[in-house]
Parts: structure tokens; sequence; C-alpha cells
């Protein structure tokens, strides 16, 4: 460099490190307030301390689990708002180690941008700990990437990392069930967080509908139905675990129930799964209507209504529902597991 010219800069490059410390310190209360006893670490940090209670436990073994988003981020980038999408982040990794029958402990973050504005980022990491504070586990560290050229200055993306413990002997695993098992269904809120791709062509492309065109059916504007958090199904399903003989569960994302169930299914076993005995979200019915998917697509594609799915004997499925009806949960039994090859049949 000669002469006057003045050197560039990261900001000239597009990263603004001062609207990055400004991002962290808008975060820091909505950080805090997940934190469980077990944490050790302030936010700011290289990496975060979580210090496992080994007295607690037996045989802890440690599961883990790793998601994002999806398209569901184009969706909030669309209606401009960010406040909830943390919570899907939560939602899809707790809920995957939840169905192993493992508590979920902390959480990590990573959200890359194309430009940093502090509010908007403070925004997403809001749902996230939000997101951690309904699954009972601590938000202990995260990556705010500034990626221009990469990203456009309105985009971003979002993933997340969950880790939980299970006694090594807890652990379900799903080798115990067998034909004669019922299936008990909880309800999803909607759309949850996958076939993004597919609902996006038809309501926002096929339908013609912008995110805020009113639906009557829906009783709110189509963006906010396709905002709709997905659930956390943490403290519905870890007081059944304590109680009951929990054989297998699923959680119902990419796949719908097709795919998902037949992965906790032993060798010679399949699923009948009858349809009518759960309430199935408007929101399903209007991308049937209005694209024209076949009933079998909309199945393997989306949850339909059910978002977590539980095996139990048929002998203790009365009182599973019972117990989680007293809580405030809402359940049905769906189906049963029958002699097969690891399929999924709808009667």
């Amino acid at each position: 460099m000669t002469g006057n010219k003045k050197g560039l800069t990261y900001a000239d490059a597009g990263v603004d490190i001062d609207a990055g410390n400004k991002a962290v310190h808008l975060m820091r209360g909505a950080v805090r307030s997940t934190f469980r006893p077990e944490v050790l670490a302030e936010i700011g940090s290289f990496g975060g301390f979580f210090a496992l209670n080994a007295g607690k436990y037996r045989e802890p073994v440690l599961v883990a689990g790793t998601d994002g988003v999806g398209t569901k981020l184009r969706v909030a980038m669309i209606m401009d708002r960010h406040d909830t999408i943390g919570i899907d982040a939560v939602a899809m990794c707790v809920n995957d180690i939840l169905v192993q029958g493992a508590e979920p402990l902390f959480f990590l973050d990573y959200l890359a941008v194309g430009k940093l504005e502090p509010e908007k980022v403070a925004a997403i990491v809001s749902g996230v700990a939000a997101g951690c504070r309904q699954a009972g586990c601590s938000l202990i560290g995260g990556e705010t990437a500034e990626m221009p050229g990469f990203y456009g200055p309105e985009e971003y993306d979002l993933a997340g990392f969950a880790v939980g413990v299970v006694e090594r002997g807890r652990i379900v695993d799903g080798r115990e069930i067998a034909p004669g098992d019922t299936l008990i269904g909880l309800p999803s809120s909607g759309l949850h967080s996958n076939g993004y791709s597919l609902a996006r062509k038809v309501l926002l492309e096929a339908a013609g509908y912008k995110a805020d065109s009113y639906i009557e059916k829906l009783g709110r504007t189509v963006g906010e139905e396709m905002l709709e958090p997905t659930r956390i199904y943490v403290k519905a399903v870890l007081p059944l675990l304590e109680k009951f003989n929990i054989k297998g569960m699923a959680h119902i994302t990419g796949g719908g129930l097709t795919e998902n169930v037949v992965r906790v299914l032993p060798d010679g076993a399949g699923v009948a799964i009858k349809l009518g005995t759960w309430d199935v979200p408007p929101v399903f019915d209007l991308i049937r209507e209005e694209g024209g998917v076949e009933e079998q697509e909309m199945l393997r594609t989306f949850n339909m209504g059910i978002g977590l799915v539980a095996i139990v004997d048929a002998g203790q499925a009365g009182a599973v529902m019972a117990d989680l009806s007293a809580r405030g949960e809402k359940s049905c039994l769906i189906g049963e597991v029958i002699e097969g090859g690891k399929e999924v049949s709808y009667i």
C-alpha cells in the first residue's frame, strides 16, 4: 500500500466485528436464561463447560444429534420474522435424541448470515433460547458467522447440535417391539420443519398465495401458518420413560409416518396405521387440494398431524394415554405392530 490510499478494513469487505459484539451483548440475557446448574462457563469463552453429575447415573451414555431448519428459513425471510425459527432448530435436534430415551442437556447453534444485523441475530437466538427452555436444556455456545458474498444481505442459515444423556440400560432402541404392540401418536402443531420445499411450491407458487394471504380454513395467514414452531416433546415424554416401558419412539420429520416409524422396528415387524384416528390440521388438506398431491405422497412427505409416535405394550396403552392426559397432553391410538418386513400399511 503506497501513497495516501486508505487501507481496506474487514468492514470494507463486509464483515462488521462491532456488529458481532453488539449481537453478543443483545443475546446474552436470552442465553443465560437457559442455563442449568451444570453449566460452568460464561458466554464468550472458546467452549461451553457442562459438568455432568456422574453420581446421578450408573452407566451414562451421551446421545448427540444435529439438524437444521431447511427451507422454512425462506418463509421467515419473506415474513421478516425471526423470533421463532430458533425454536424449530432446537426441536429438530432434541426430539431426535429424545426418542432414543435421552434427556437433552445442552445445545449449540450455528448461524451464518450475509449481513450481521445485531437485532435480527438477537431475535433468532432468542428463539433458540426459547426452544432450549422448552426442552430443559442449556444453550452453552454457538457461532455467528458473517459471510458476505456467500449469502445475500437478507439471507441466513441456521443449524443446531444437541447432546443428551441416558442410562445404558434404558436406551430406547426398539429391540423389544413385537406384533400386537400399540402405536400412540402425539399431535403436531402443523407442518413443523419438513416438507417445506413442497409446501412452498404448492402454496406460494402453484396456488399463488402470498405470505400475508388470509385463509379462512387456517384462521390466519399462510405465512403465520408456515412459521408455526415445531413442537418440542421433551416435557411430555420424559415422565413416561420413568413410569412405563416405552419400547420404541419415532420423531416424525422428513419422510412422514411412512419412513420414520419403520426406523425403530426390529426384523419381522411392520405397522398398520389406521387413518382417521387423529385430527389432521387443515394446512395439510389445503396443500393436498391446491397441489393435487396424492395421499401416499402426503403421508411420506409430511407429519400429517402426528409429530411423535410411541410404541408400547397394548396392555399399557391406556395408562400411558391417561398419564399424558393428566398432564394436559393430547394423544391417540393410531395403529399397531404387525408381522411384516419393516413396512407401514395404512388402513
